[in-house]
């Protein structure tokens, strides 16, 4: 696709010029298009025709459509309002198609990082490393090209940063692998020492399938910290979008090797007796073994001996080998066997006290910081994060500790209200903010002033974490490429399960993302485009459509509503009040 069929005229100015060009991109034939050359990429990997994945990866990498593709992603994340060392931000629409025009590997050169650190829950700081926004767009294009690859040579049990898969995918799979009987009873809790800062850069010129050319620039671009640069001689940085990508290519082989190693000759039921299993979530990865002596004797040793090969090891203070009746803690969750005296045993996933910890911690920083906000304002803020927190936990044995954090947060609210009212009587508080809900007598909430003023109702609801169905998790089978046209249907059909459970009490919702079929109505594309449901759900990737605006009196019931990403939805507005001014312009 050349540039006219993609953005259409660069300079037509009875069409609104850069910016109509821009908002009336035909996205759905742009993502066709990169798909159509994605699925013929992982064709020829399975084929083992490496010369004929380089040439459909150039010509993945030259196409306009993933161009324009690669510049909507860039501008349509978290990031899109954080510069890079040039200061430069894409934010009108004649900017975003002149990146895409200018999106080119001749003469391309990466700018130094800009540096910055976020705190961890251990009260160190995590270092990220921020690229330009032309350098994001670069990495974005030529991960369309590479993540193929990573996806149809990535282990079967491998979570983290890939297409529909999610931590909730890692918890499910452990599962399943510990709670019958006769099952691996030791778990090997491994931890790297900063994965992405010390992997081996020769290593990756050599094992990564992309252009070596660019991979080379962008590892040794460094970065700018208090105005002074400084040099990138291992690793790769955290903050850059292929970054990811390039850590599971670096694991990848862990599964399959271990696998080859313990095999040594064993029959296929010595190996399954040994019960070896490898749960991987980006660098965090556990495995399970029949006993203590195989995994600190056999297992650890060959696993630093394939970290080594790339430039990593263990950090020793967090690797470690346990039972499974001591319990262990992975991804938020603690994983472990109870029995009972009769013999009995279950295996329960709950939320691990770390985790119960920093969410009672970030609750009270809301209400501390909305001490003088509006009830309404402070049950939004309370909403956005318990219903993410909530909807992340609902697939594991969760319900006494929702019980508990609501219990927790309802004396905190009562304590914010009488903190504004020192001197009223507690009948008096109690009637301000606390009011009849379905069948509960007492529930935080309140009607919205601004459009009670013209005669509309809102209402303000807290969201009780113990609302929430606890449910299973539905696993994505380890054999399906989201690249590969052939799983396709069956991504589909698991996708809206996983969808339709996380939103459960939501009907609404419900019924707008069943109608759709999960994808946004305006691009046909999946709502969760680049993550899983879930994420998409937590997030709010998407955005609610009125079909008739809200400006002419449209209703926000389910026949007036569509579901579309979030780029989708300010582009549809866009796009319609640039012609009308256009029109208004031809009249006059």
């Amino acid at each position: 696709m050349d540039a006219e069929a993609v953005l259409g005229p660069s300079s037509d100015a009875a069409s609104g010029g850069e910016s109509y060009a821009w908002l009336n991109v035909d996205w759905e034939e742009c993502a066709k298009t990169v798909r159509r050359l994605q699925a013929r990429i992982v064709e020829a990997v399975l084929e083992g025709n490496w010369r004929k994945v380089s040439r459909l990866q150039w010509l993945l990498t030259n196409s306009r459509a993933a161009k324009a593709l690669a510049v909507r992603k860039v501008v349509g994340n978290r990031g899109k309002k954080t510069p890079g060392v040039d200061k430069v931000l894409w934010d009108t629409p004649e900017k975003k198609r002149t990146a895409v025009v200018q999106l080119q590997r001749h003469g391309y050169q990466p700018k130094p990082l800009k540096r910055t650190y976020v705190p961890k829950p251990n009260g160190k700081r995590r270092p990220l490393g921020i690229p330009t926004m032309y350098d994001r767009a670069m990495q974005a294009l030529h991960l369309f090209a590479l993540d193929p690859v990573v996806e149809t040579q990535s282990d079967p049990n491998s979570y983290g940063f890939r297409q529909n898969r999610a931590a909730m995918d890692a918890i499910a799979q452990l599962h399943n692998v510990l709670h019958k009987q006769g099952c691996a009873e030791w778990v090997l809790e491994a931890d790297i020492e900063g994965c992405f800062d010390n992997i081996d850069h020769n290593w990756l010129l050599k094992q990564v399938r992309m252009d070596r050319r660019i991979l080379k620039m962008w590892l040794d671009s460094g970065y700018i910290e208090q105005g002074c640069y400084h040099k990138t001689e291992a690793g790769t940085p955290q903050g850059g979008i292929i970054s990811p990508a390039l850590c599971n290519v670096t694991l990848n082989g862990i599964e399959s090797g271990l696998e080859a190693f313990l095999r040594n000759g064993k029959t296929q039921k010595a190996y399954e007796a040994l019960r070896v299993h490898v749960i991987r979530y980006a660098d965090d990865f556990v495995i399970t073994g029949v006993s203590k002596e195989l995994l600190e004797n056999e297992v650890m040793p060959w696993i630093e001996q394939f970290l080594a090969e790339r430039g990593l090891n263990l950090q020793k203070a967090k690797t470690r080998v346990v039972h499974i009746c001591d319990g262990f803690d992975f991804l938020g969750f603690n994983i472990r066997k109870y029995v009972r005296k009769s013999g009995h045993f279950r295996v329960l996933t709950k939320p691990s006290k770390k985790a119960l910890k920093a969410c009672w911690r970030r609750l009270r920083e809301i209400v501390r910081k909305h001490r003088s906000s509006s009830q309404g304002e402070l049950i939004e803020a309370l909403n956005r994060f318990l219903v993410g927190w909530g909807s992340y936990f609902s697939a594991g044995v969760s319900q006494r500790v929702f019980e508990k954090l609501d219990c927790m947060l309802s004396y905190k609210l009562w304590q914010w209200a009488r903190r504004r009212h020192p001197r009223k009587q507690t009948k008096w508080i109690k009637a301000k903010y606390w009011q009849p809900h379905g069948k509960r007598k007492l529930w935080f909430k309140c009607v919205d002033a601004d459009l009670r003023m013209e005669g509309l109702w809102r209402w303000f609801v807290l969201f009780h974490l113990s609302s929430i169905k606890i449910h299973r998790h539905i696993k994505l089978p380890g054999d399906i490429n989201p690249y590969d046209p052939r799983d396709s249907d069956r991504i589909a059909k698991i996708l809206v399960r996983r969808l339709k459970l996380t939103t459960q009490g939501r009907k609404k919702l419900e019924k707008i993302i069943a109608r759709q079929k999960g994808c946004c109505d305006l691009c046909g594309e999946p709502l969760w485009f680049q993550e899983n449901a879930e994420r998409c759900l937590i997030d709010r990737d998407f955005d609610f459509h009125h079909v008739v605006f809200k400006s002419k009196r449209g209703k926000a019931n389910v026949s007036n509503l569509r579901a579309r990403h979030i780029t989708c939805h300010i582009q549809s507005h866009s796009l319609a009040s640039t012609a009308a001014s256009v029109e208004g312009q031809k009249e006059n």
